[in-house]
């Protein structure tokens, strides 16, 4: 049967005003959704392939949007627009690798819609199982991506586990090399998870792809001070330049003296179901020079293991360049 497309089925909206009571409706409601922009969300519920009870709809909690100063860093609401965040001066000034990030998500009319929260937690743009095929992450017992004739080109080359989907996000692979932290509340309280751990492979989960479950709301995106001001990278290749998800990104920040490597983050996306942090390349360039030389060396230990499939391959000299791009391209060195 083909997908029914643009014909929502039928739900009960909510509309909470706090974070007390949408955790309050996500406990009594076990089939509800949570829409934050919407965008992902119309998506789904338009080609009918998720089938809600219920929709809670984040818009008039105003305590999970804005953006302010906090210990040196920023806390962001996870409900705060990509448009305010690459408006906002101080995170221009300080954190100008997550406004990169941001301003490359999709179009102008999306960013003004589309949250940080959204974006981070967004599911995977996969063609079959957005299409409703019963594959792995949907429950199934194949990946369609992974087989002799499938169109495979946006699909991973590394940590594949059945599943070869990829993470969408722009702005997850920032988070990461920004040391940033998820702030998660349910009923039972709050934790605070670093971003490098938000983030599930299909070894761990093969239906999810962050450590979110059903009652989990993300409330906030917490950035220490550790690379404000300091040289950071970001670049995201696609197919189109506007409305469009990377086939590869890269985000980049770094601390050093000279010309020398004190500190490193490198995260990739797009080429593996989550943002992929590079620590065995951090490791061997801290220390070093920032030259060709340096550069080739994290590029070459980035894609070790990789195992592209049959159209993909193009995906491996991409992520060299681009992990050579984010070490040669950081700016200028600050003490």
């Amino acid at each position: 049967m083909p997908v029914i497309r643009d014909v929502m089925p039928a739900f009960e909206l909510f509309q909470p005003t706090s974070i007390a009571d949408t955790i309050g409706l996500l406990q009594r409601h076990e089939n509800s959704w949570i829409m934050a922009g919407g965008l992902d969300s119309f998506d789904w519920l338009k080609d009918r392939i998720k089938r809600p009870e219920v929709v809670i709809d984040l818009g008039g909690v105003a305590e999970m949007r804005g953006i302010k100063e906090a210990n040196g860093g920023l806390e962001i609401g996870a409900n705060t627009s990509l448009t305010e965040i690459t408006r906002h001066p101080v995170v221009r000034e300080k954190f100008a690798l997550l406004v990169e990030a941001a301003g490359l998500v999709a179009s102008p009319q999306i960013r003004n819609q589309g949250s940080l929260g959204g974006n981070v937690a967004q599911d995977t743009r996969c063609h079959y199982y957005r299409a409703g095929w019963p594959c792995y992450r949907a429950g199934g017992n194949i990946c369609y991506a992974d087989t002799p004739t499938a169109i495979n080109r946006e699909h991973a080359i590394l940590e594949a586990d059945r599943c070869v989907a990829v993470s969408p996000s722009d702005t997850a692979p920032a988070l990461i090399a920004l040391d940033a932290q998820m702030v998660v509340r349910n009923a039972e309280g709050e934790r605070v998870i670093d971003a490098q751990n938000f983030f599930i492979g299909p070894w761990l989960d093969i239906t999810r792809m962050t450590i979110m479950e059903h009652g989990d709301l993300l409330v906030a995106i917490r950035i220490p001070g550790t690379f404000a001001g300091k040289p950071h990278y970001f670049e995201k290749v696609r197919d189109r330049q506007v409305w469009d998800f990377p086939l590869v990104n890269v985000a980049s920040a770094i601390s050093g003296n000279g010309n020398t490597i004190d500190d490193a983050r490198i995260v990739v996306g797009g080429v593996a179901a989550r943002p992929l942090r590079l620590v065995d390349a951090e490791n061997a360039i801290r220390g070093r020079a920032r030259n060709e030389e340096t550069a080739q060396i994290a590029a070459d230990i980035a894609t070790r293991g990789a195992a592209p499939l049959r159209h993909n391959g193009y995906k491996i000299p991409l992520m060299q360049n681009l992990v050579k791009r984010a070490i040669r391209g950081g700016g200028a060195w600050t003490s």
